[in-house]
């Protein structure tokens, strides 16, 4: 950035997460920015009380004016990952999109904060090699284009752990962080990611040490659980009978998945940028609610709809996951996603057992199945001379295309 444009910054807002890159950020921030104001903003989307307790004071400690906590916990989980479920995105098969779908809440509140206090830039300690500076930054231009993006690791020289702790240090700043660090991790009310340490190499199996949300399926307990789950308009609604938040719901369906094993996964997948990473994820409770939707919608769509609804899920999963929330098309898919949901409502009965998520129930007063069309029993609403007439004209095309190809090789051989 043009050294005229820096000296025209005087109040940054920063994504603070207290770790050692957002800790070094702020007095990088202040020493490189001509003594700008840096106000700290923390995102609470469900990530534990452990990574928060005393962040407040852990940003003023390294020199922000102030730090805004901001509880985004139920916004999070009712205004995002709830209409991302209707669309059954999930990215190349088997990624659930934990980290990407927090990206536009935390970002929308992080412009929130940033025209709330009237700041000049937005600040974020994404690496240059990843998906999330992709992601915040084209939810910024969506936002605030007005607000100046200020990307630290796309900037100053330090390449390393070690350099962070020896930039704080010469500064005597406060800082936990240590170079034992092995695993970076992700962790939000939908999931926990890790990547790093020996999951660098695919050929290495994940150790016990990775997985911190789920119980090792091995050890899981050798009798099942079940749990139903009733939604109301493709919304879930109650959890076993009981009424609950959003939020609620969702920490109780990661309790009682978590507990079995259910919801991890060891991927490689491709970032937007052009590479492949490979990362661990768990999903206990999502894994969950999305068997549990799927299994319901099943009972509800019909075939085309279905089948449109699927291709909704696939392109949706790139959307979510380059970070294109605020833009037409996402408008344009999450509504066709929401139109179809209109009818899912009913109840599901999802049993859990050593690592496996299986919908073994299901109901609904949309329900499109039939017993009597379904029977192999005699019934009086099918007839199945009909279904004759219905073969042929199906396969018209292929009766027509062999006629064809016969009556050529006949003239041929003439």
């Amino acid at each position: 950035m043009a050294l005229a444009a820096k000296k025209n910054i005087k109040k940054v807002v920063l994504a603070y997460s207290g770790g050692l890159d957002t800790s070094a950020i702020i007095p990088w921030l202040k020493e490189n920015y001509d003594g700008c104001e840096v106000i700290a903003f923390c995102a609470d989307v469900g990530q534990g009380d452990e990574e928060l307790e005393g962040i407040k004071e852990k940003a003023i400690a390294s020199g922000a004016s102030e730090c805004h906590v901001v509880d985004l916990k139920e916004e999070y989980v009712k205004d995002y990952i709830y209409p991302i479920i209707k669309t059954g995105a999930v990215y190349e098969g088997q990624y659930l999109l934990g980290t990407s779908m927090a990206r536009p809440v935390i970002a929308k509140a992080h412009i929130e904060v940033a025209l709330k206090v009237g700041a000049d830039a937005v600040c974020h300690g994404c690496t240059g090699k990843g998906n999330d500076q992709v992601r915040f930054e084209s939810c910024f231009a969506a936002l605030a284009p007005q607000l100046t993006v200020i990307a630290p690791w796309r900037e100053w020289d330090m390449v390393s752990r070690e350099d962070l702790l020896d930039y704080l240090a010469e500064r005597n700043i406060p800082c936990s962080a240590s170079l034992m660090k092995i695993y970076s991790r992700d962790a939000n009310a939908w999931h926990i990611s890790h990547e790093g340490g020996e999951l660098e190499d695919p050929w290495c199996e994940p150790s016990k040490e990775v997985w911190t949300m789920t119980v090792d399926p091995q050890d899981a307990p050798d009798e099942a659980g079940k749990v139903m789950l009733s939604f109301e308009q493709g919304e879930l609604v109650a959890v076993d009978g009981k009424a609950m938040s959003a939020y609620q719901a969702l920490m109780l369906l990661n309790e009682k998945a978590a507990a079995h094993g259910v919801g991890r996964i060891d991927i490689v997948e491709n970032r937007l940028v052009g590479m492949k990473s490979r990362g661990c994820y768990e999903t206990p409770g999502g894994t969950v609610l999305m068997a549990a939707y799927k299994g319901l919608e099943s009972l509800i769509l019909d075939k085309e709809s279905l089948k449109y609804r699927e291709a909704v899920g696939h392109e949706f999963s790139h959307v979510i996951y380059d970070g294109r929330w605020f833009t037409p098309l996402a408008k344009a898919q999450l509504a066709a996603a929401a139109s179809f949901a209109e009818q899912v409502t009913g109840d599901v009965v999802v049993k859990l057992f050593k690592g496996m998520a299986q919908v073994t129930q299901r109901r609904s007063p949309n329900s499109l199945y039939s017993e009597e069309f379904a029977t192999f029993g005699a019934d009086d609403v099918y007839d199945q001379k009909h279904a004759e007439g219905f073969i042929r004209l199906f396969s018209l095309s292929s009766r027509i295309t062999a006629l064809k190809q016969a009556d050529s090789s006949v003239n041929n051989d003439k």
